[in-house]
């Protein structure tokens, strides 16, 4: 059979930049499968940037005895060691033409001088920052079009107003929404009829509960969510960013006044009070293993188990014994 033909990422590099981690892992996944649609049996390698010294890379890159094509995926950017930043950058300005080379970097100034060097290589840079709060309707949008729906301009603001502004959780919505109403225009009363009666228990509801100790209400509204047809990614996706912000709270620099306090943890003032009080009952121990448990758990309703209600039961009780245990 001859061979298909190679994607256009293969014998070239991919930069992506930025701290919106579901659309830096969608840039991934999406240069990753055109590896292998190419070839089926391609390998993906993946590493960090603190494990890239002097010649990691070049055989990381060099000819596999079992996969014609791979792609190489290399995390944290900026914690490559000074000694292996000159043998990153001649990989990427002349990579082998069976690899795709993937090299991410969340953000941040660390690191710059060797995003600008291989900006000047020419790389084929993704950027991956969070849309503003006024650009997520626009987004709502674009995530129907890739699911193959439609939606109007009210209803993609009604279905953020609706689900949050986690754009993990407003692309599964959008998702669910174009395969339960396939072939038609999503209207406001779409989303309305979709989401109505759920907003005193959607997934941020049954989080808020469960990070802040209260193990029965928790699972009570998960039961009730779940009853009600609250999309399982969408109760994942609001555990992953209550955890989020309350790691990004806890870590915060002293002293800071209420709005820069916001910013810097990424959330609306009003939100620092819950935080506030969720943050007494947590230590970084519990936190890692509350984490965890919530990328476990989004990985078994994505499919990974059979069973998603009781992943969901799970991850309620492991974030309320993270809890317990700090």
């Amino acid at each position: 059979m001859a061979p298909r033909t190679a994607p256009d990422v293969l014998g070239k590099v991919t930069l992506i930049t930025g701290g919106e981690e579901f659309l830096a892992e969608r840039a991934i996944r999406t240069v990753v499968d055109a590896v292998r649609s190419a070839d089926p049996d391609a390998d993906l390698t993946e590493t960090v940037g603190a494990e890239v010294g002097p010649g990691a890379l070049a055989e990381l890159t060099s000819p596999s005895l079992f996969a014609e094509r791979r792609a190489v995926v290399v995390r944290d950017l900026p914690e490559v060691p000074d000694d292996g930043v000159a043998g990153l950058l001649a990989c990427a300005a002349q990579p082998p033409d069976d690899i795709a080379l993937v090299l991410v970097h969340p953000g941040g100034q660390k690191g710059k001088g060797m995003l600008d060097k291989l900006r000047k290589a020419g790389v084929s840079e993704v950027k991956c920052e969070a849309p503003k709060a006024y650009e997520l309707p626009r987004f709502a949008a674009a995530e129907m079009r890739r699911a193959g729906g439609r939606i109007d301009d009210e209803a993609a603001g009604a279905l953020v107003d609706a689900v949050g502004t986690d754009l993990r959780a407003l692309a599964g919505a959008a998702a669910q929404l174009a395969n339960d109403f396939s072939g038609e225009a999503i209207t406001d009363e779409h989303v309305r009829r979709y989401f109505g009666g759920r907003a005193e228990v959607k997934g941020f509801a049954v989080a808020d509960a469960a990070i802040s100790g209260q193990l029965a209400p928790g699972l009570e509204q998960l039961r009730w969510a779940l009853n009600n047809g609250v999309v399982p990614v969408l109760i994942t996706s609001a555990f992953a960013s209550g955890l989020r912000a309350l790691a990004r709270y806890t870590t915060a620099p002293r002293g800071l006044r209420e709005g820069e306090l916001a910013r810097e943890v990424g959330v609306p003032p009003w939100k620092l009070r819950s935080l506030r009080g969720q943050a007494r009952g947590w230590g970084p121990s519990g936190l890692a293993d509350a984490i965890t448990a919530v990328a476990r758990a989004d990985a078994d309703v994505k499919g990974a188990s059979g069973d998603p209600d009781h992943a969901l039961e799970r991850m309620v009780l492991a974030v309320a014994e993270a809890r317990a245990g700090r």
